[in-house]
């Protein structure tokens, strides 16, 4: 998905490490980081006052500037948050840019950003190489077939990063969990993601035994009419269940009415709502085990020890040998993963 993503000034790619320097090196360090993390020196007063503002207006204004002056219409920011961190006298805010939350530091009197803060107290450092991982689960509740729901928008790449890793995973578990592919209530890939997922609903729904094998079709290249063929889908049986679904859950309607549309911005794609209410999705993808939200890597290795961390007993597939390289956001079987998108998602 195109649009200028924040964390390419600030993170290393994913799985990468973080090098710890020695304290001989820190001014340099210091220096070099300094110069990266100053992104705006002045946003100007056509977007603030010279009087001192709410911690939420100074953010809004930031939010203003990145869009029209940055992002230039490639893709909107948004505010998540915004606070006041007295220990530093600035207002912390986080941003949301294609789904990927991004801490920023910005004066309170609205006039200049960073991308992070420096504390220039004495640390304790090493050598140590420490590789960057997403937080595990905790306190998953077991049973003897857990339920594994993945919520994903169809279009969203780190929604079909989260299902590259999931699906070997998926199918080698077999019949030992109850596996299933649901979708966020707002669309934001637009109409070609809403008659994608209406697809993929009904085909789940219906033609089970050939969904999977759809998928990995699918998440090759996104080219789902070819994809129907060469799984062999019974598009006369698919059709019928896609009028059906689009009646029952006012999908074209919902598509056509822009008042109805979430933030003004994005269709609501209603299928799975009542799940979505239940667990509080927010984006693409949350995975949820058991009936609880849980925090995963999304390499297949990682993914397969979360799952199996749900089992009252494990079965032997639990021994299975994955990847622990997160394959890469969007659609191709690659294994290239960078700008922290091993942890990114699509949402508002």
């Amino acid at each position: 998905m195109g649009g200028i993503n924040l964390d390419n000034i600030t993170s290393a790619p994913a799985q990468q490490p973080i090098i710890h320097h020695k304290k001989t090196n820190k001014w340099k360090v210091a220096t070099v980081i300094l110069a990266i993390l100053l992104i705006v020196s002045v946003i100007g007063s056509s977007y603030v006052s010279m009087m001192a503002i709410s911690g939420n207006a100074v953010a809004n204004n930031a939010v203003d500037f990145i869009n029209s002056e940055l992002l230039q219409g490639q893709t909107t920011a948004t505010l998540q948050t915004a606070e006041k961190d007295t220990s530093l006298g600035l207002i912390k805010a986080t941003i949301l840019v294609e789904g990927q939350p991004t801490p920023v530091y910005i004066s309170k009197d609205g006039k200049t950003m960073f991308l992070n803060a420096i504390p220039l107290t004495e640390t304790t450092t090493d050598t140590t190489t420490t590789p960057q991982t997403s937080p595990q689960p905790v306190d998953v509740p077991k049973s003897d077939k857990p339920e594994v729901e993945l919520f994903i928008m169809s279009h969203c790449p780190y929604g079909t990063q989260a299902e590259k890793g999931i699906l070997p995973v998926a199918k080698v578990l077999g019949d030992d969990i109850n596996f299933k592919i649901k979708f966020v209530y707002y669309a934001m890939h637009g109409e070609t993601e809403v008659k994608e997922q209406l697809n993929q609903y009904c085909i789940q729904k219906e033609q089970n035994d050939k969904y999977l094998d759809y998928l990995y079709c699918f998440l090759d290249a996104g080219d789902g009419e070819t994809c129907l063929a060469t799984t062999d889908i019974d598009t006369t049986k698919l059709k019928t269940c896609t009028d059906a679904a689009d009646e029952e859950f006012e999908i074209t309607k919902n598509f056509e009415d822009q008042a109805s549309w979430l933030s003004g911005r994005y269709p609501l794609f209603n299928t799975d709502k009542a799940d979505n209410e239940k667990y509080q999705v927010g984006g693409s993808p949350t995975l949820v085990i058991n009936g609880k939200v849980v925090s995963s890597a999304r390499d297949s290795a990682s993914l397969l020890k979360t799952i199996c961390g749900a089992f009252n007993t494990e079965p032997e597939a639990c021994t299975q040998e994955f990847s622990a390289t997160a394959p890469g956001a969007g659609f191709g079987w690659d294994t290239t993963s960078q700008n922290n998108a091993a942890i990114a998602g699509c949402g508002v």
